[in-house]
């Protein structure tokens, strides 16, 4: 279900512990490795549904183990856990027996460790998807807007380029229309000099 839910490096299985412990799922939060542990106490939980006697007291017992276990266990700051855990229940009888004790449940929120069904888990799942997904969004859109800001300092430095560059043209073209103005009235003076009379080299000059 995590697998099916989270991207690969969003979390982990069998996640292991400086203890040596291992959690059956972690997944990565900005507060922390939030930690998923399966625990099903069907054998007392079979013996409370068939009427048993002390099945009931059997089965609150278990499960308040299970509840101490993964407090002491999963729950460590001190390895960047959150301070609090999910004990996953892949039964939803038993699930619903459980949040229906309520010696039970007072038991799990003190010690900051909620029960889970396989329902239930599949909700809080998609709560920690859309945290997720919200946050990728934000940082995209922030990728984005730098990417827009970049874009228009770069836009005002080719501005400023073309504006240079412009007023170069500029005065490129205005020297040389001078130019060739210039070079007009020259071609026209040398063409009026074609028009003197040549010189007589065989007379002499006079004295």
């Amino acid at each position: 279900m995590i697998g099916q839910t989270f991207p690969k490096n969003s979390f982990h299985l069998q996640y292991s512990f400086k203890s040596g412990m291992k959690v059956d799922a972690a997944l990565k939060t900005d507060a922390g490795l939030l930690c998923i542990d399966s625990k099903f106490p069907m054998e007392s939980f079979n013996r409370l549904v068939k009427g048993e006697t002390g099945a009931k007291k059997e089965f609150m017992s278990d499960v308040r183990k299970h509840i101490t276990d993964i407090s002491k266990k999963y729950i460590l700051p001190e390895e960047h856990t959150t301070d609090f855990a999910l004990m996953y229940i892949p039964s939803e009888s038993v699930y619903y027996e459980v949040v229906n004790t309520q010696d039970l449940m007072s038991y799990s929120r003190s010690l900051r460790v909620y029960p889970v069904s396989p329902n239930t888990l599949y909700a809080h799942l998609q709560v920690l998807l859309l945290s997720f997904q919200g946050k990728d969004l934000e940082s995209k859109s922030k990728q984005v807007f730098q990417l827009l800001r970049g874009i228009q300092k770069d836009y005002s430095k080719v501005e400023d380029s073309m504006g240079t560059l412009g007023r170069h043209l500029t005065n490129a073209y205005n020297q040389m229309s001078t130019v060739s103005s210039s070079f007009g009235i020259l071609g026209q003076k040398l063409s009026q000099t074609q028009s003197l009379p040549q010189p007589d080299d065989t007379q002499t000059p006079e004295t």
